[in-house]
């Protein structure tokens, strides 16, 4: 994040990324989760995590969790608009978005990435 101080709070599951050149916030809100419950058929989000921690996300389930988190965050883009976006560092880049979501939303130590 260079020299600028993120706006994301990191105690409400919201971190910072940027797209297409903009600082962006992206939270997994409740809606948002629950979404992403109905997107992966996940009965819980129980089972929803168990999904994210088994590391093998197809690139359309890395633009619905971003979408999602951008959505959760207030910004209002569809997974159209996500998918034609650029991120710093192509797909390794957009896993390390989810990685850091993921982790922001279902606990673990900051800086710990989960595996997309």
């Amino acid at each position: 994040m260079g020299g600028t101080v993120s706006r994301a709070n990191r105690r409400r599951g919201e971190i910072e990324a940027e797209f297409d050149g903009e600082r962006r916030i992206l939270c997994l809100t409740l809606g948002a989760l629950a979404e992403l419950e109905t997107a992966f058929a996940a009965d819980s989000l129980g089972d929803l995590a168990a999904r994210f921690s088994g590391g093998r996300l197809k690139s359309v389930d890395i633009i619905k969790v971003i979408g999602c988190g951008l959505r959760g965050g207030g910004n209002r883009l569809s997974d159209e608009d996500v998918a034609a976006m650029a991120v710093a560092g192509g797909v390794a880049g957009c896993a390390a978005v989810v990685g850091d979501l993921l982790t922001a939303t279902f606990g673990g130590q900051e800086g710990e990435t989960p595996d997309p």
